[in-house]
């Protein structure tokens, strides 16, 4: 029998001057967060951003990543759109790299 991997959810809110206008969380896996998101925006009137290397990089390493206006093909409202991943219960948080400079 195979084993389901637990499944957590994508958290996504929207940001205009440290405020919060909208947020929404879905289903979504640690590994496929462009998924989830591609399914969460029509409800939020948006289109999909760009994925860009540093947001890569940047979701790899903390499970978080934010757009800018500059990274939606159409305009939007806020200053940003903050993404990030809220584990299941019964999963295990992958520890962040440490770079051999910080424990300089």
């Amino acid at each position: 029998m195979k084993q389901q991997q637990p499944q957590g959810r994508l958290w996504i809110r929207l940001i205009k001057k440290q405020k919060v206008l909208n947020s929404i969380m879905v289903p979504c896996s640690r590994d496929n967060p462009e998924e989830a998101l591609r399914q969460a925006l029509p409800p939020l009137d948006l289109s999909q951003p760009m994925w860009l290397s540093r947001h890569r990089t940047d979701w790899e390493e903390y499970a978080l990543t934010r757009f800018k206006p500059e990274h939606f093909i159409d305009s939007v409202s806020f200053d940003m759109m903050e993404i990030s991943y809220i584990y299941a219960e019964d999963e295990a948080k992958t520890a962040r790299r440490r770079l051999p400079i910080e424990d300089a």
